[in-house]
């Protein structure tokens, strides 16, 4: 794990001198050859988000690279004069489209012992006319990231490239922000549950799963980091089975079927927990079934399932 984390100066240059369009395999040959005891794979991509750009002109040339800081320096802190001085420039603002690639490997038996290195995928878009006549933004807030504003076709004026997020060890990180709040009381449940149940016993937690981290300010002003698990199957995940409307040899065929499309047993109970509460009416039918004449779930799953009952729980 020291290894990885003691490479982030290299991975920052592999990232800077690998093109994309070589694909998601070729970046992860060249982690593993800078880092090749880690055994990274790649077992998530989240595309579809975007972050403020720069500024270009009107045959897309760049003014600025930052949006922010340009607006901040042009404007003085004057958002008014700001429009005035370039309403009739024909700048575009621009944002850039990202994707997030997850990268894991096991550290460990535990499901929170892994690490995880997240590399992103950007390319500089249009957004929008930089200024919009008859439009008058009350902040500088207000003017950087518009509400109703026309955009435009996200059409590229950059090429792709890859950019160093962070790599993250979990089980150190966890244990920094344990018991802080309920969410990470939840988490370290999640993680307990899974070892306990059937699940752990087909591959580690990290080939399932991702961490979602959020950084954020506490009331305390310290800095912290929010971990919200996310199923590497979200993209493909079918519905769960709906608890109400089955029961018996239904509801057992239902739930095997579930687990087998997602790869691992037990595999409706923890997509459950990151899922809508209403969706506990499955577990509840499980329950109910278990009390009468069925008995399809495995021992450690039931036992799992009876705690949960008893302190109910999501994440």
């Amino acid at each position: 794990m020291e290894g990885l984390l003691s490479h982030s100066d290299k991975l920052v240059k592999l990232c800077q001198e690998l093109d994309p369009e070589q694909g998601i395999e070729a970046l992860e040959n060249a982690i593993n050859g800078l880092i090749p005891d880690q055994e990274l794979s790649c077992v998530l991509t989240r595309s579809n988000w975007h972050r403020l750009g720069g500024v270009v002109d009107a045959q897309y040339q760049p003014i600025a690279g930052n949006i922010a800081q340009w607006a901040e320096e042009a404007s003085g802190g004057d958002v008014d004069q700001l429009i005035a001085d370039f309403e009739d420039k024909g700048y575009f603002a621009t944002r850039l489209s990202g994707k997030t690639h997850y990268f894991t490997a096991p550290m460990g038996n535990d499901p929170e012992q892994f690490i995880q290195l997240e590399i992103e995928e950007l390319q500089e878009v249009l957004d929008r006319p930089l200024v919009e006549r008859d439009w008058f933004p009350d902040s500088l807030e207000e003017f950087l990231d518009p509400l109703d504003y026309p955009r435009l076709e996200p059409e590229p004026v950059g090429t792709p490239y890859y950019q160093f997020r962070r790599v993250t060890p979990m089980n150190k990180l966890l244990l920094a922000e344990a018991g802080l709040d309920q969410a990470q009381r939840s988490l370290k449940r999640f993680f307990d549950d899974w070892s306990e149940s059937s699940a752990n016993e087909t591959g580690h937690f990290c080939r399932h799963w991702v961490l979602i981290l959020q950084d954020y300010m506490d009331s305390k002003r310290d800095y912290r980091v929010k971990a919200r698990p996310y199923a590497v199957a979200a993209d493909r995940l079918p519905d769960l089975p709906e608890g109400e409307l089955l029961q018996g040899a239904d509801l057992a065929n239902a739930i095997h079927t579930y687990d087998r499309q997602i790869g691992y047993p037990f595999a409706w109970f923890f997509i459950m927990l990151s899922r809508k509460a209403a969706n506990f009416r499955l577990a509840e039918a499980v329950l109910k079934d278990q009390m009468e004449a069925y008995d399809y779930l495995p021992a450690r799953d039931l036992k799992v399932l009876r705690s949960w009952e008893e302190r109910p729980y999501a994440v």
